[in-house]
């Protein structure tokens, strides 16, 4: 006996999560700067075009404003990525236990980081939120603000 793939309301097929965010820069340098010195990140690629660091289990991708908007051709046969860009202040979340979260304040505060505000969510959990040098808003936020997280 068989059974049916689990698929959404509408019949789509289910996702397993979301495994790279990505964030644009008008400085690389900058950014990465930043991303390192006061994230502590290390990043697992690094060129011209972009930064990619591991973030739990999915990837912070910071792309250079600008050079993602032709088709990338990979080597080898590989395949190729479409163009993309961004521009604005976006958003990203990331995720701290909540035992850090008095660690984090001091860190950010020690890094001369603002933090430009502070939520208590209805079900316990808590954000910080500040900007990158792009003037990105990065939140870190304890358990409990979503039902998956």
């Amino acid at each position: 006996m068989s059974s049916a793939p689990d698929t959404s309301s509408n019949g789509a097929p289910p996702l397993d999560g979301i495994v790279e965010s990505v964030l644009y820069t008008a400085d690389k340098a900058r950014a990465r700067a930043f991303f390192e010195r006061v994230l502590g990140l290390e990043p697992h690629l690094a060129d011209e075009r972009f930064l990619a660091y591991p973030v739990g289990a999915s990837m912070l991708l910071v792309f250079q404003r600008g050079e993602t908007d032709t088709t990338v051709t990979l080597p080898d046969g590989m395949g190729t990525i479409p163009p993309h860009d961004g521009a604005g202040r976006q958003h990203v979340a990331l995720a701290i236990g909540a035992e850090q979260l008095p660690a984090w304040e001091a860190h950010l505060d020690a890094e001369g980081v603002i933090i430009e505000g502070r939520t208590r969510w209805p079900r316990g959990s808590e954000s910080l939120y500040f900007r990158d040098p792009d003037g990105h808003l990065i939140e870190l936020v304890t358990p409990g603000l979503w039902p998956c997280y």
